[in-house]
């Protein structure tokens, strides 16, 4: 543990008197607080002339004006000032860890744990600005290359929804599926698992409302192929099937978290999960935000937009920290019960975790379309891409409860290769021909006669053939 004695403290400011470069550089996490109290007045005067006046006083001037004894340090080889701000960097972060646990104590006994891990977070990541950032001009090559190295964008496994997103969803990103009551938030969530899973992701699966067992039963239909209500017909058959994938796969964890849980009660789960296992954590499913409780508890449950504005907030900074893709659902208010087209007066909680999202994807669906096998994804907001307002058909298997592009239906397909021929058949059903002069002249009749020769024999054909398939 560093010992920043009075002695060393003094030092620093006297080299800042000297060397008003060093100041300025350091003078986002200069503080007079830090100081001893017998610096502290001597430091609070520099830091006060400096704003106001635009310079640092003169050594003489500090003495003069608050009784300290601080000397000239302008004989200091200029060298010595990067080991310097290097150490007073060290003292900075020191001094606000040390303020931040002593006054997390009083939080801790209130339950404050939200503010006390903001509070600390705060203290370690006190430093310098050495990072000057991105010079546009160098390199362009390169800069794009590591963009579409590093970004991580991940296809979800639906085609049509990935050429929306320009690839798929982005680590580091937060993203909202949302949808009615019933609507099938938790299966795409859990479709999504099996998606990535398969892609030789790992996944999370972090359920506050449906339990672990049901979510795993849904999920061995989806991975299996096989129908939900014949899973416990042959146990031993599942079991092969699921054990095969698992060869094949990335790994899926599925966690049951009370609801009114934190995204601390998260970030400490996947950090366990990543420790015990040493493997990352690509995705991150949780169902679903609307259930999770802001860190700072103050914040009253009944204020949904500022509650889900705190924690779609934490969620998106998890995201990044862990640098993992997170997926999440919300409901959608009564008013959209009649609509066939959302927008962001029709989320719950209102405006707040839309601004916050990358992306948000409404879940639409009607009883004809669920007879049908068929849902529809309209896109509310998309960050990186240009999908908005537009929508994409899924088709959905009543049985094994699958959500798949719906390109990749093999009837789709076939309807699709005979669209064409049909249409063309469908537009020569007649044809009309004027019977030549000589013709008339030869009957006799002085009205051209108009022959009409009606193909009805191949409308007949091709809807037998249609009746057939």
């Amino acid at each position: 543990m560093a010992d920043y004695t009075s002695d060393l403290q003094k030092l620093f400011l006297e080299m800042f008197l000297a060397d008003a470069e060093s100041f300025v550089r350091a003078q986002n996490i200069f503080r007079y607080d830090h100081y001893d109290m017998s610096l502290r007045e001597p430091a609070k005067f520099v830091y006060d002339y400096a704003q106001e006046y635009k310079t640092l006083p003169d050594v003489e001037m500090v003495n003069a004006k608050t009784g300290s004894q601080l000397q000239s340090a302008s004989d200091i080889d200029p060298k010595h000032f990067d080991w310097f701000l290097d150490e007073y960097e060290r003292f900075a972060r020191h001094k606000e860890l040390e303020s931040a646990i002593l006054a997390s104590a009083d939080m801790l006994e209130k339950g404050d744990y939200g503010s006390v891990e903001e509070k600390i977070k705060k203290a370690v990541q006190i430093g310098l600005t050495k990072d000057l950032g991105l010079d546009y001009f160098d390199d362009p090559k390169a800069r794009l290359q590591a963009l579409k190295d590093n970004n991580g964008v991940l296809p979800t496994g639906w085609k049509n929804f990935d050429k929306k997103l320009f690839g798929g969803f982005n680590r580091g990103e937060l993203n909202i599926f949302a949808g009615g009551s019933g609507a099938g938030k938790s299966l795409f969530l859990q479709n999504l698992a099996v998606n990535y899973a398969e892609q030789g992701m790992n996944c999370v699966y972090i359920t506050l409302e449906l339990s672990e067992n049901l979510t795993a039963m849904r999920m061995d239909a989806m991975m299996t192929d096989t129908p939900a209500r014949d899973i416990f017909k042959d146990l031993d058959t599942l079991d092969l099937k699921v054990r095969m994938k698992a060869k094949t796969t990335g790994k899926v964890r599925i966690k049951y978290i009370a609801s009114g849980a934190t995204a601390i009660d998260v970030r400490a789960y996947i950090k366990e999960f990543e420790i015990q296992h040493s493997i990352k954590c690509d995705v991150v499913l949780i169902d679903y935000l609307d259930l999770l409780m802001p860190m700072n508890k103050r914040v009253s449950p009944s204020d949904l937009f500022v509650k889900d504005k705190y924690v779609s907030e934490e969620l998106r900074n998890l995201a990044v920290d862990l640098n993992s893709i997170l997926i999440t659902a919300s409901q959608l208010n009564r008013a959209s019960v009649e609509e066939i087209e959302f927008d962001h007066s029709h989320i719950s909680g209102g405006l707040s975790k839309i601004q916050t999202a990358d992306n948000v994807i409404g879940i639409f669906t009607s009883r004809a379309m669920r007879e049908r096998g068929k849902y529809q994804i309209q896109f509310m907001k998309t960050r990186s891409s240009s999908g908005v307002g537009h929508k994409v058909d899924l088709e959905f298997n009543v049985d094994t409860l699958r959500i798949l592009d719906l390109a990749e239906d093999e009837e789709y397909q076939s309807f699709k290769k005979q669209a064409p021929s049909i249409y063309s058949n469908l537009k020569r059903t007649s044809t009309v021909t004027e019977e030549p002069k000589e013709e008339h002249k030869a009957s006799g009749d002085d009205i051209g006669k108009i022959k009409a020769n009606v193909e009805s024999s191949k409308i007949k054909d091709l809807i037998r053939n249609l009746n057939k398939k």
